[in-house]
């Protein structure tokens, strides 16, 4: 049998546009798939394209591969992957390697990780951006795992990669569950993002009173500056399409309840655990689950708004308003997101470079933007930055977007138009910069009901007033 370099079990659209890449780029690719018809299937289909070895069995497709063997596993998260990890690990031999190229959770990709390990294999988890079409003609990937497999793994990656000024827009992550933990970040911030720009439409549309394809000229504008990027782009294309049954807008006929596979909560939960705040991708996980909730929208829908012409619909400006809000709002989740990167990094002894992860998401994957090469450059400027917010540029875009960002969020409010993203990064916004915040009446309530003790300003130490009694401090 022919000896392939690289193999792909799993040919659903993922696996086989990553298998198909791999063949356009020169690598021999061995196939399998649960039910053979759909290996034979991709042959016939695309066979041309390059060197493909067909298998059936678990055993003919570890047989295909040459050592030290590279299987990449394309199936559904969760059991699914523990049982293809499971059949075809006994067929390996030390020094092999499985990866996985699913939206696996990075808790479950370092158990897997280490497991192998014992087992002397090799385990990478490997986060893949950019849909179907970007693992056809160039994803943006994000391997964890060891230095050992990255040695070995990483020129094939990076050959199937997107480039952006010749750049690989791949990366080694970091050790064990690295490339899946910030995958899950990426697409915490791709939910953001993309509540964002409902907002930026909805506030376009019934603010300012423009149609489904005056706004998508709008869009296309702002495409053309420094909010370039793929969904700004496929948004345009989004508002200008008619359905062809009705004729009407095509966003007009799509039910508008937004669905979700699961990485945005992901996000959420594991900000939780960690501690950090990430309000705007809170928000816009819990903004597609209020979407989903019709009963309640419905037994909700006749409840008082703002009186009308409360909201004057036509303030002048508001649509470049908008535009500067999105930008600031954009900036506090990305910084948000990657505030997430270095805490999950420290919290599990990761090394990851920021602007790294700038760097690769420039192309292939879903947030590609321009805005990244900004924070990219911020990277660059200053590896230990502390939060975005303080880098030059974006603080000084900050600072130009205070009367609008506020001006937005006030006028979605009079109007009744929720915009839970812009409210919720602005908050974020003046919280962080605030000198000092109404925590310190939480805390004086917590020591009030649980004597959960407090820190002063004045001196080092805990401190419990002891409030049942004479009111006087103690140390705790």
């Amino acid at each position: 049998m022919e000896q392939a370099q690289i193999g792909v079990t799993g040919l659903a659209v993922m696996g086989r546009n990553l298998a198909r890449n791999f063949a356009r780029h020169g690598h021999a690719v061995a196939l399998h798939n649960r039910t053979a018809a759909r290996t034979r299937e991709l042959v016939e289909q695309f066979g041309d394209e390059g060197t493909f070895v067909p298998t059936e069995t678990a055993e003919e497709f570890v047989a295909a591969l040459e050592r030290p063997r590279k299987l990449v596993v394309m199936v559904k998260a969760g059991a699914p992957t523990d049982a293809v990890i499971e059949e075809f690990a006994p067929l390996l031999e030390p020094g092999d390697m499985i990866i996985d190229g699913g939206n696996a959770h990075f808790l479950d990709t370092r158990r897997r990780e280490a497991d192998l390990r014992r087992r002397n294999l090799l385990f990478v988890g490997t986060g893949v951006s950019g849909g179907e079409e970007g693992a056809l003609n160039g994803p943006s990937i994000m391997p964890g795992g060891s230095a050992e497999a990255y040695a070995s793994l990483g020129p094939l990656l990076e050959d199937i990669a997107a480039t952006v000024d010749g750049t690989p827009c791949c990366t080694h992550v970091g050790a064990d569950g690295a490339g899946h933990f910030v995958k899950m970040v990426h697409n915490g911030i791709e939910y953001a993002d993309m509540q964002l720009i409902a907002e930026s439409y909805d506030l376009l549309r019934h603010a300012v009173g423009l149609e489904p394809a005056e706004i998508a000229e709008v869009f296309r504008t702002w495409n053309t500056g420094r909010l370039e990027s793929y969904l700004i782009e496929i948004t345009a294309e989004i508002l200008d399409h008619a359905d062809p049954a009705t004729g009407q807008p095509f966003v007009d006929v799509v039910l508008d309840r937004a669905e979700q596979k699961g990485t945005g909560r992901w996000t959420v939960q594991s900000a939780l655990d960690l501690g950090v705040p990430v309000a705007g991708i809170a928000e816009a996980v819990f903004a597609r689950s209020v979407s989903g909730h019709t009963g309640l929208r419905a037994a909700a829908a006749g409840l008082p708004g703002p009186r009308p012409n409360s909201a004057d619909a036509s303030e002048p400006g508001l649509a470049d308003a908008i535009e500067k809000a999105l930008y600031a709002s954009k900036i506090v989740a990305y910084a948000q997101g990657f505030h997430q990167i270095e805490a999950g990094a420290a919290e599990y002894g990761w090394e990851i470079d920021a602007g790294a992860m700038a760097t690769i998401w420039r192309g292939g994957c879903i947030i590609r933007a321009r805005f990244l090469d900004r924070i990219r450059a911020a990277y660059a400027a200053d590896p230990h930055l502390p939060t975005l917010l303080t880098d030059e540029h974006f603080a000084q875009a900050l600072g130009d977007a205070q009367d609008a960002w506020r001006s937005v969020v006030a006028a979605a409010a009079r109007a009744g138009i929720p915009a839970p993203g812009f409210s919720s990064a602005l908050a974020y916004y003046d919280a962080l910069r605030a000198g000092r915040l109404p925590a310190a009446l939480t805390q004086a309530q917590r020591d009030f009901f649980g004597a959960h003790t407090y820190r002063r300003t004045d001196r080092d130490g805990s401190f419990h007033t002891l409030w049942g009694g004479d009111r006087s401090e103690v140390t705790a």
